[in-house]
C-alpha cells in the first residue's frame, strides 16, 4: 500500500471504479477474498472515508472510494452489473471469496458454454463472478 504521490501503473482496459460503503474495509475483504494486493490510497478523512484506493486483482486495476454526497457521489446501491474474474481453478478462488463472507448466489458449475461458472456477492454489496474456461 502507498500513501505517497507515487503512480501505480493502471492495469486493464477497461477499470472498475467501485463506490462502496467502507472503502477501507472493502480494501481488505477484497485482499482477503480475491488476493488483491493494494498499490495506493488516499489518507482516510474525518469521517473515516477515503476518496482513492488502488488494487491489483487478478492481472487487472479495480478502483474504489467512499460515496461522497457533499462532492455528488452519494450512496447507491450496487444494481445491473456483475465484475467477472477469469480464473484457472474457479475451486480455490471461489472458495477463498466464500471463506472470507461473500455470498453464494449461484454455485460453480458447469454451464451450457462449457465453462465452469459462479457467482457471489460481497459484503458491500458488489456481484462478482468466475469462470474458469474449458
Amino acid at each position: 500500500m502507498s500513501a505517497s504521490n507515487e503512480k501505480p501503473d493502471v492495469l486493464g482496459g477497461v477499470i472498475a471504479y467501485l463506490q462502496v460503503e467502507g472503502a477501507a474495509a472493502a480494501s481488505e475483504f477484497y485482499q482477503r477474498a480475491f488476493g488483491a494486493k493494494e498499490v495506493a490510497r488516499h489518507p482516510l478523512d474525518d469521517k473515516g472515508r477515503t476518496m482513492h484506493i488502488h488494487l491489483y486483482i487478478n492481472g487487472s486495476s479495480v478502483m474504489l472510494g467512499d460515496f461522497y454526497p457533499e462532492h455528488g457521489h452519494p450512496a447507491v446501491k450496487s444494481q445491473g452489473f456483475s465484475l467477472v474474474l477469469d480464473v484457472k481453478d474457479i475451486d480455490t478462488w471461489f472458495k477463498r471469496a466464500v471463506d472470507a463472507g461473500a455470498e453464494v448466489t449461484l454455485p460453480v458449475q458447469v454451464m451450457f458454454w462449457g465453462d465452469r461458472y459462479g457467482q457471489l456477492r460481497d459484503p458491500f454489496g458488489v456481484n462478482w463472478s468466475m469462470n474458469q474456461r474449458s
